[in-house]
């Protein structure tokens, strides 16, 4: 192995880590916004293997839940400027709204 190959698995290894000890989002997650009882964009598209990060800049708490049951994914409830994360792995449309307010939905579709 190159000493640049092995550099840049390096890099990539304290990335992953960053993400696992501070759940901060990347510049390569999809985002999506929590505000004004709306998650934007309301339909997300991404490719399988992708984080995608709901952010709340709402002043009330809101959650993220599958809209399927037993749901596949399902947050706490999110204070101002919390975020929830999941990764999507397999391809397929994944409805979610929020538990608190259910006229909240939004859907991510992975290729």
């Amino acid at each position: 192995m190159t000493e640049g190959n092995l550099r840049r698995r390096r890099g990539m290894l304290v990335a992953a880590l960053a993400i696992m000890v501070t759940g901060v989002a990347q510049a390569d997650d999809a985002k999506v916004v929590i505000d004004n009882f709306t998650f934007s964009p309301a339909t997300l598209t991404v490719a399988a293997g992708t984080r995608v990060v709901w952010t709340n800049h709402d002043d009330i708490p809101h959650t993220v839940v599958s809209a399927v049951s037993p749901p596949l994914f399902k947050s706490k409830a999110l204070d101002t400027d919390d975020t929830f994360s999941n990764v999507f792995d397999k391809p397929g449309s994944y409805g979610y709204f929020c538990g608190l307010h259910p006229h909240m939905q939004g859907t991510i579709v992975v290729k």
